[in-house]
């Protein structure tokens, strides 16, 4: 499987340019391993070289599906396409507007999810997203995307619903799955940790911890544990603990696998 990159929000705005960097990076790994040939049309950013393989991104704002998907997509695409010139990668950056049932069994949404380096699920509402992509076309290709080593990235309830559970205001839900033994509490402070602390301790299912991400800052697995990248900090709950271990910028964490 790829890496997992879960963020707490702010996404695509000034001030996150380190974990769109760092999940670019990721991605960049997956497309050089998969040897592919830069396309005709694409032109080498900043130091790039032109036999650098180009990376496939592809945006995902099925969490925005009840306001304006198209635009938190194209916002997303805008800002991956700046830190790749910024940074000197090659970068082709797409929008799966998957935002119903007819667009999640869309083949050609379905193929870019399938050749993505990495897929990245902009915030909004995270009850939208099972419904949308377990059992479609979508989510089939993003699963196995993410299983021939593509890096998954979400933002806020993009990255609520990549665990195996999430909290919304109606109560909880089963999430796509991607991290286990966790729920993300994105935009992460005092009054956000009381009460998320309180719904989980009512609702959540037994044994499951939760992984507080201020905005702007976000963790990506690797071998070593899950590295924090960002300008705030990441705060790992484990189940039954009185005191979170606290992650800044460059630090790693164990987290459930």
């Amino acid at each position: 499987m790829g890496p997992v990159g879960l963020h707490g929000g702010g996404e695509y705005l000034p001030g996150d340019e380190r974990f769109l960097d760092t999940l670019l990076v990721a991605a960049g790994g997956h497309a050089a391993s998969r040897n592919r040939e830069p396309a005709d049309d694409v032109r080498s950013h900043g130091s790039g070289g032109a036999d650098e393989p180009r990376i496939n991104v592809v945006i995902l704002p099925t969490a925005a599906a009840r306001g304006r998907a198209d635009q938190a997509g194209a916002t997303g695409a805008a800002a991956f396409e700046r830190r790749a010139l910024a940074i000197g990668m090659q970068a082709q950056v797409e929008v799966a507007l998957v935002v119903d049932e007819a667009s999640a069994d869309d083949p050609a949404f379905a193929a870019l999810l399938a050749e993505a380096d990495l897929i990245h699920l902009s915030g909004g509402d995270p009850d939208i997203v099972p419904g949308l992509l377990d059992g479609f076309a979508a989510g089939k290709s993003l699963r196995a995307a993410w299983a021939g080593g593509a890096v998954i990235g979400g933002a806020s309830a993009g990255a609520m619903i990549l665990a195996e559970w999430s909290w919304t205001p109606h109560g909880g839900i089963h999430g796509l799955g991607l991290v286990r033994g966790l729920a993300v509490v994105p935009h992460y402070d005092d009054v956000r940790r009381l009460a998320w602390q309180a719904g989980l301790d009512r609702v959540a299912p037994a044994g499951l911890g939760y992984l507080g991400l201020d905005e702007r800052t976000g963790v990506i697995s690797g071998r070593s544990g899950w590295q924090v990248s960002g300008e705030g900090a990441a705060y790992w709950h484990a189940p039954g603990s009185s005191a979170p271990v606290i992650g800044h910028d460059g630090e790693w964490l164990t987290l459930p696998t």
